[in-house]
């Protein structure tokens, strides 16, 4: 309980400072936030969905929190140079957890389409945001949630209008950077509206060698017939601590791509939450892990199909070298009534050392008897016999331990539908298996 006191401690005695800079839509919600966070606790590992993570330990340290919103001095849009090559996206930043809205992108948006800071749209359109916010993401289910409910003074709103088709990517660089350690609560709500189209990366970057914990909560409202397409690359350093809950919700025949990347991190926990609320949607959620040393990632994903006619299809791969600890937990429910569902999960996982440990759980919780589902997982090392063949014909083992590794990643690579980011992350993952990606290139933070 040590962990869960320091954090109701700061919200009794700062709960004024908090609201003094967050607009009412936020604040409604606060308090009873705070309630269930008070009940819930952070999750043990008695919870199933959290059995693979000590949670508690992750909060434990004292992490400052900029609750003054004091501004860092940075333009981030004149030292961050890490957008992908050629590819044509609205660039946007969140330093910490506050929209930069000093300088904006020069490209124009389709007529309607917002982007823009949570506090803002809140004061300018309340009953909008109060329609949303905080609606699928609940706290009374989830402590980490709620933690970042009550904490969470800013976040991010895109929506995108019905029958708009957003043609530029939507980019979002998130950069953790304090001269202290520090936490962040970060808030993303997206909204898309029927027949929308939309693609956004959000890219996490860590410019300064502090120890940061940043928790995340992105809520995301597909209507019907709308596609949304979700890529979030993690390349922050050893020191970060992440803790990402991603909530969807899919209306009648819409379409998600979620795609989690991680190629560089400390300790990272990504939930995924995807609901199917009418018939003939579909979903792509893919994972794609790289991590040595004494790295941590652990994805857990819930897809809920709680109409019929739906498809879901999960695939995530991870290389683990060193004492790096892997954990995927992967639940499909097909509830009662929702016949002519398809879905397949399938994870498998590398581990390139005897010390690196991979904990793997794909689950199916079916009640209909019309479906077609299935799910596995692998865990194996490197092929004894394929180095050999390879040192054979004058590859040396390193390279052969290389050239493995990346074939065996590259299947999840290549689902990525964003062909610059596709023929990028290539690149990335070729220097992070060399040892030679440690930070952002080209970036002048980062350096």
């Amino acid at each position: 309980m040590l962990s869960e006191k320091q954090y109701l401690d700061l919200y009794q005695s700062s709960s004024r400072m908090i609201k003094k800079n967050s607009a009412e839509v936020l604040n409604a919600v606060r308090d009873a936030a705070f309630e269930d966070f008070r009940r819930l606790g952070f999750p043990s590992r008695k919870v199933e969905r959290y059995k693979y993570t000590d949670m508690s330990a992750i909060f434990e340290p004292d992490y400052g929190l900029n609750l003054n919103r004091l501004e860092i001095p940075v333009d981030p849009y004149e030292a961050f140079r890490c957008d992908v090559p050629n590819l044509s996206t609205s660039l946007y930043f969140v330093v910490n957890d506050a929209f930069y809205s000093k300088a904006l992108p020069k490209v124009e948006l389709p007529e309607g389409v917002i982007v823009d800071s949570l506090n803002k749209i809140a004061a300018e359109n309340p009953e909008f945001i109060e329609k949303y916010y905080a609606k699928i993401a609940k706290t009374d289910e989830d402590g980490i949630t709620a933690l970042n409910t009550f904490l969470a003074q800013d976040g991010l709103l895109i929506y995108v209008p019905k029958n708009v088709k957003v043609e530029r990517t939507i980019q979002v660089i998130n950069i953790l950077r304090s001269a202290v350690d520090l936490m962040v609560n970060r808030r993303v709500l997206i909204v898309m509206e029927q027949g929308a189209e939309a693609k956004f990366l959000f890219c996490d970057h860590a410019a300064d060698d502090k120890n940061f914990l940043a928790t995340q909560v992105i809520e995301a409202y597909v209507g019907e017939n709308a596609s949304l397409d979700l890529y979030c690359l993690e390349e922050t350093h050893y020191k970060n601590r992440r803790v990402s809950n991603v909530y969807i919700e899919q209306q009648a025949n819409s379409r998600v791509n979620h795609n989690v990347i991680t190629l560089h991190n400390g300790i990272t926990r990504n939930r995924l939450d995807l609901v199917f609320k009418g018939e003939g949607a579909e979903c792509f959620c893919n994972g794609c892990v790289i991590a040595d040393k004494n790295q941590v990632v652990d994805n857990n994903t819930l897809i809920d199909h709680q109409v019929g006619h739906c498809t879901s299809n999960e695939l995530y791969k991870y290389v683990l070298d060193g004492e790096a600890r892997g954990a995927f937990a992967g639940r499909v429910l097909v509830r009662h009534g929702a016949q002519k569902t398809t879905s397949q999960e399938t994870n498998q996982n590398l581990c390139a050392t005897k010390t690196a440990r991979m904990f793997t759980q794909p689950m199916l919780e079916i009640y209909a008897d019309d479906v077609k589902c299935a799910h596995g997982s692998t865990v194996g090392q490197l092929n004894d016999a394929a180095l050999f063949y390879m040192q054979q014909r004058g590859v040396s083992r390193e390279e052969a331990k290389l050239l493995l590794q990346f074939a065996f990643i590259n299947e999840v690579i290549d689902k990525m539908e964003l062909e610059p980011l596709r023929d990028r992350l290539h690149h990335l993952v070729e220097k992070r298996f060399r040892g030679e990606l440690n930070k952002c290139e080209g970036c002048k933070l980062c350096k």
